[in-house]
This record gives C-alpha cells, structure tokens and sequence, in this order.
C-alpha cells in the first residue's frame, strides 16, 4: 500500500451506510469547475450558495463573480441545468460578506484555483463559520489533499478530497481521496450521497499524484504523442488510432488535449512522475503555449476552426508538427482501422487491431507499444494510486468514457498471448502480470466478473458490490432468461418481477422486439401468469433508436401496403399491450429514446428515466407521424392537462370543454412537440413538455435505474395494481382546432421555417391529434384515434419526399429537410 493511502479505504457505499444529509450546500469558486459543481447540486434539487471574491474595479456589485457565473451557466452549452428553473436555487454571495451563511450547510466545497496557497488560505477563513457535523472538501484535480488539510485543526477529521470530472452534469466519476485522518464513516457516508443523489460513480482514491483517471490518462497522452513523433504521425492517424477503434471516446488524443487545454496539459507534463522526456512532447506544448494556441478556449490548439468558402461553413484544420503551421484535414490511410469496423464490439476490434504485423501495419505499430504502455502502467498503479485494478476500470470508464478500463481490454485481447506477443516485440512487461501468469491465472477477472486478481495476495479477492447497482446482465446469469429472440428477451429480476430487455441493432424496434412485447404481455400469456410486474430496460448506452426504418423503407419502396399496414397494426397492438397489461410495466428509459422508444414510455404504467435521457416523438424528421400510439397518447395528454387546469361541468356538452382555452393552449404545446420533432434535452425537461408526468421518478445514477424500476413496479403490483380501460368517449378537439394549427403551419410556411413537405408532415399531425376534421366535441375511442395514425403514417409513406428522407437517415444518421 502506498505511503499515502489511509489506513483502511472504506467499502463503496454497502447496504448499511446511509447518504450524508445534504439539506444545503456551499461552493467556494465561481470559476468554471466550481459553477458547475453548484449547478450540478442545483439539479439534484439541493440549495448551494456560490461564493467567489468581491471583484475589483469595473464591477461594482459585491457579489458580481458569482452573479455573472450563475449566468454563465443559464447560457452553457451543453446545458449546465437540467431544466432552466434550478437556477433559482443557487444564491449567489463572496468571501467578504457570506462566509457566515455557512454554518447552514451540511457540506461546503472549497473549489478555487489550483493553487495550494489559496486553497489553505481561503480554508483557514471558512472553517470558523461551520456547523459542527457539516462535511468539508476539496475539488483538486491533483494537489496532495493531506497538504491541503495540514492547517485544518480539528477539521481534518472531516475533510478529504472530491475530485468531480468536468462538465459535472455530464462526466460521471467522483474521485474521492481521503487522508489518514479522515473519519472514514464519515468518507462512506459522502459516498452513498454522491452515488444516490448526485448520481455518481464514486471511486476511492489514494492521496498520490493526479489521483487515479488524470494519471492513467495523461500517461496514455503522453505515450501517444511520443510514439507520434517517434513513428512519425500525423495527428489525425493519432486521434483516429485512439478513437472508437479500441473502445476510447471520439475525440482521440489531440482532440481531447484542446478540450482539457494545451497550458493544463503543459503544467501537468511539469509534474507528472511519469512524464514526458525533454525535448519531445514538453517542447511541442511549451511551443504552444508561448504562442497562446491554448485549445478550445483560445480557438485554436492542435485544432482551429476557421470559416471557409463563400457558403461560410466552418473549416476545421490540423497542426502539421514539421512544420507548425495549421493545414487542412486528411483522411487517414489506415486499412487495418477500415476493416476493424466490420466487428461487432470492442473486444474484437481491438483483436483484429493486434494481430497486424508491426513491421508492415501502421495500426499494429502503434498500438502494441501504446497498449503496453497502458497496461503496464495501470498494473503498476494497483497499490499506488487505487486499492484494486476494479476501482482503475471504473475510473477511467465513468472519467473518460472508455468502453473498457485498463484491465478489462487487457482480459478482452488476452493477457497471456500478449505478453507473448509483447516479450517477442521487445516491449516491457510488469512484473506483476508476470506472477499474474506464474500463479496460473489467464486473466485479471474471474469469468463471472465476481472476482479480480490482487497482485499483493497473488490471489483472486472477490470485487466489492454497491448495493442498488445491477444491470440486466447480472440477472440473465442468474435467475435467467425466461425467453427471448435477436430483438429482445425477458429475463428474470427475481421478487416477481421481469425485464424486458431491448438488444437490436440500437435497440431498433422490428418485428422481433414486437412479437416479445405481445408474447410476454398477452393478457393470457404465461408471464402475466407468472411475474407480478414488468420492466423494461437495458445495458446499452441508449434505450432506443426507434423503429426499425430499413424494414419501412423497404416496404414503402416496394409498394407492399399490406405488410406495411400490418406492422403499423402491430406496432399499435405492442403499446397497447404494455398500457393495458394486468401487470404494471414500469419503462425504465436512458440516452436517446426516440420516436417508437418514445411511444413505448408513453404506454407505460410508470416511467423510471435516468435522468441522462433525451427523449423526442421524431417521426417527422423522417416525413411521418407517430403511429405507434404516441400522437394518440399526445391528444390524451393534451386532454388530461386541460381537465387538470379547468375541469369540465358535466352538464356542459362536450363541444365546450373541445374548444376550450386550456385544450387549445395544451393541443399546442403538444401539437410541436411532435411537428417540430422536439428532443429534450434531460429528463425533467420531458415533464415539461408533456412526454413524462410529474409523478415519474428520475434516477439520478445509471447503475441504479433497473433497481428503481424493479422497486416502482414492486410497489404497483403490492397496493393491488388494476390496469387501465381503453377510453371510449374521448372528446376530441375537432375541426375549429384543426384549423388553428393549419393556419399556423402556413404562417411557419410562408416565413420559410417549413418546407412544403414539413407542412404536409405537420397538417397530417394536426389531424390526428384533433380527431379528425370533425365536430368539436365528438366523442371518439382509442381505437379510432389508432385508425387515423394509421391512415396519416401510411399515407405520408406513400411520398417520395418521405422515403427520400428515410433513406437520407439511413445513409447518414441525420435528418434530411426537403
């Protein structure tokens, strides 16, 4: 164990730690990180005072840092606050006139500039204005936390370090460090709250240099970019070699490097134990540095973004290192990336990467040293910098995005043969991994990932579980999957309860997820009999793309009308056979949940949405409606809103409360949302726009959605659950509404926001969700609304402008306006 390790790292939130009572919080910094932090606790529904200094000279109000740093984060991009009205629980203040508001926290956050002398110093201020049980951190990307305690007092017991990755909102790993006088309940504790409330992947952390994600990470860069210089590659061959091809984030090396910032990377290159040789890598960041090409935030680094060509799109150029001058972007000439695409998964790309011979293959070349690299220097980081080679995976996947940690892509291409393949190379090995090998063990992780190799005990330990964290994947071992096909299977949770799990490419949704869906939720099936509740969730980082569009394209193409029809037909059938199931089916969505992802939530008994979802009725980006019950579940809703705000006299007829100003104002909102395609951008922005209720819970921590979910429909099944009656008296808007929305379909027409063919995609919608071109006030049946889906989607299929824009979605993943 490292010297600066505490005596014991405490377990990751069991079953018995209770969360950290966080009533209210401060955050000491305006800066970017410490704003973000503040909006991040502000999501979470917790009040957080901002503090920064009182500015001097033009600014004359006093706490003016963190007014314009609230406003900052109301502008950011990508969105600091789920939805906008959490910005009202940040008060701003400063160092000179607040600190006593202090003593009203349950945690406060020291979160100023990475220096140790004004981290001490503002800390020696703020410690005399704490109540007495509050927790008190620090956010430090790399300073020694015990010296950031060492004038603490008596405060040491409560203090320890909370690394968060920025932006917060966004990057799911809490590093936190505590020190050898660390009240480690107290550690545990924080833990549990970080992981339940602020919904992150919290790993404990030795006190040793850059903790345990930058370590890993800015090793990794450096090692990429010496090989660069050293084999003589470009950046993008670089960025296109440490990409998606082995499981890391798009961004690549140098891509990340302009979003870190080229004076971070410069500085950390000064102190990192395991840094840079002088004269390479050091001197191309100090070079650009000097002349303030800084990354992102200075509008140029390795990349600038200039704007090209009378059409004013923007160009993105590359630093060429021979010369040091921008030039524009080419495409690398890497085969063996090429046919590495065709793989299924990570795993065996990264396979099919290693078996290229480094005398001959650019990729192998790189990647075997580059690897190497990784791999030794995680192994030698067990002890060091983490307890275990688990708690380096999980840092560097929730830190970085990587599909795979460190010792995970390692068991993925096999260790033993390797390490062959790495002695026949001349690179080094740890020695670690060799007694690894020599105590005939092939891999760091048993099969059933339940245990890890332990280089101090040369033995497998079992791996620390967080209760409340599962993925589907832990039940379809054990209890099992009860059936399934290539779209989705059901798998057993236990208690009564089974998952639904999506598993199509993308989690499309084709016949084969339809015909499980019926299967399982047939009134008279087996699983009905069988289970108490139903879920449906997944492990992938999206719920669902929607429906299968090949196999509509195809059909429409062909002129198949029949077959398309009786999709549409079954479609219908699968949303209403999870709204009116005798079972409660609680959809547990996350990532993008578009179009007939959507229409599944909408149909749902519950949602249970990670908070991290992005979900939008989308069809019109493809030239049709919603026809799986999503426009007709939007009018319900629209219905539902107006009934709630102006309940109806039942003496009134029906065509009154059908051309009433709530209906109108609600048909409204609802009536863009789907004509405009609109994608929220969280989940409590959803509820806002009508495609969640209020009473859906959001579960903050991914790892712990399929519980939620399981314990909501446990819930529903235990007070006596009793599903839902098809409505069959539905009074529906009518023509007098039909024609407001036309007349506002034109106007967007004539002002040019609407081509020709959104407006015929928008007037069909219109139609439906009005019930028709009727009376207002004619009572209509689920069914009916249902038939009119149908007609608008399979008439829309019919033009070409649709299929051209099918097949445009296809081709290239975005959607095309014509």
């Amino acid at each position: 164990m490292s010297a600066n390790a505490p005596a014991e790292t405490p377990a990751a939130a069991p079953s018995a730690v209770q969360p950290l009572l966080v009533r209210r919080a401060a955050v000491l910094g305006a800066g970017t990180m410490g704003a973000r932090i503040a909006a991040h606790l502000a999501n979470a529904g917790i009040p957080t005072l901002l503090l920064d200094l009182v500015p001097q000279g033009e600014i004359t109000e006093r706490s003016g840092l963190a007014i314009a740093a609230l406003g900052a984060l109301e502008r950011a991009k990508p969105a600091a606050f789920t939805e906008p009205s959490a910005a009202a629980l940040i008060a701003p203040g400063n160092f000179e006139d607040d600190l006593p508001k202090l003593s009203q926290c349950d945690w406060v956050i020291e979160a100023v500039a990475e220096n140790l002398a004004i981290k001490t110093s503002l800390l020696a201020r703020v410690t005399p204005h704490l109540a007495r049980g509050a927790a008190l951190t620090t956010n430090t990307s790399g300073l020694p936390i015990a010296k950031i305690a060492a004038g603490l007092g008596e405060w040491r017991r409560r203090f320890f370090g909370t690394h968060f990755f920025n932006p917060p909102r966004y990057m799911r790993l809490l590093e936190l460090i505590p020190t050898a006088e660390t009240d480690l309940a107290l550690a545990a504790s924080f833990a549990a709250f970080a992981d339940r409330i602020l919904g992150k992947e919290v790993v404990f952390s030795h006190d040793t240099p850059n903790f345990i994600a930058n370590r890993i990470g800015m090793a990794v860069t450096f090692r990429a970019a010496e090989l660069m210089l050293e084999q003589g590659l470009t950046i993008e061959e670089v960025d296109a070699l440490t990409g998606p091809a082995i499981g890391f984030p798009r961004t690549g090396t140098f891509r990340l490097a302009d979003l870190v910032g080229i004076d971070v990377l410069a500085h950390v290159a000064t102190n990192f134990p395991e840094g840079v040789s002088p004269g390479g890598f050091a001197e191309v960041l100090n070079e650009m540095v000097r002349r303030g090409w800084l990354g992102d935030k200075a509008g140029q680094g390795f990349y600038k973004k200039v704007r090209g060509g009378n059409d004013g799109r923007h160009e993105r150029l590359v630093l060429d290192l021979s010369s040091f001058e921008y030039r524009p972007l080419q495409r690398p000439a890497l085969p063996a990336l090429e046919m590495a695409k065709n793989a299924a998964s990570s795993p065996e790309r990264l396979r099919l990467l290693l078996q290229g011979d480094p005398r001959k293959d650019k990729a192998a070349a790189f990647l075997w040293p580059f690897l190497a690299a990784l791999w030794n220097f995680a192994a030698d980081r067990i002890g060091d910098a983490a307890d275990d080679a688990p708690s380096i995976d999980r840092a560097t996947r929730a830190g970085f995005n990587w599909e795979l940690g460190p010792f995970e892509m390692w068991d993925a291409a096999g260790v033993g043969s390797t390490v062959e393949r790495m002695k026949s190379l001349g690179l080094p090995v740890s020695p670690r991994v060799e007694a690894m090998l020599a105590s005939v063990r092939t891999s760091w992780y048993s099969g059933d990932r339940s245990a890890c190799y332990q280089p101090a005990s040369r033995a497998m330990e079992p791996i620390r579980t967080i209760h409340g964290h599962a993925r589907v994947a832990d039940f379809r071992r054990t209890p099992g999957v009860v059936r399934g096909n290539s779209g989705a299977s059901l798998v057993d949770l236990g208690d009564g309860i089974g998952c639904i799990e999506l598993h199509s490419l993308k989690n499309a949704i084709g016949q084969d997820v339809v015909t499980l869906f019926l299967s399982v939720l047939h009134p008279s099936s087996d699983s009905v009999r069988d289970f108490a509740g139903f879920v449906v969730c997944g492990d992938r980082d999206n719920f669902s793309v929607g429906a299968n569009i090949l196999q509509l394209l195809l059909a429409a193409q062909e002129g198949d009308w029949d077959e398309l029809e009786m999709a549409i037909r079954g479609f219908q059938q699968m949303t209403s056979a999870i709204k009116f199931c005798p079972r409660p089916v609680v959809v547990a969505p996350f990532g993008m949940t578009l179009g007939g992802g959507a229409e599944i939530c909408l149909h749902a008994a519950r949602r249970q949405p990670h908070a991290e979802t992005y979900i939008g009725l989308v069809e019109a980006g493809i030239g049709v409606i919603p026809a799986g019950g999503g426009t007709k579940e939007m009018l319900l809703r629209s219905i539902d809103a107006a009934v709630a705000l102006a309940p109806p006299d039942p003496k009134d007829p029906p065509s009154r409360f059908a051309q009433s100003a709530e209906l109108a104002t609600a048909l409204r909102r609802n009536f863009e949302t789907i004509a405009l395609a609109k994608v929220s951008t969280s989940a409590a922005e959803a509820r806002s726009m009508g495609l969640f209720a209020m009473s859906d819970r959001i579960t903050f921590n991914r790892e712990r959605l399929l519980l939620d979910a399981k314990a909501q429909a446990t819930a529903l099944a235990e007070i006596g659950y009793v599903a839902p009656q098809p409505r069959a008296k539905i009074p529906v808007p009518g023509a007098a509404a039909l024609a407001a929305l036309e007349t506002g379909v034109f106007l967007m027409g004539e002002a040019g926001y609407a081509s020709e063919h959104d407006q015929k995609v928008a007037r069909w919608t219109a139609y439906v969700l009005c019930g028709g071109r009727i009376t207002p006030g004619t009572l209509l049946s689920e069914q009916e609304i249902l038939n009119l889906e149908r007609e608008a989607f399979l008439s829309l299929c019919g033009e070409r402008k649709t299929q051209e824009r099918i097949a445009h979605t296809l081709r290239t993943g975005k959607p095309l306006r014509n």
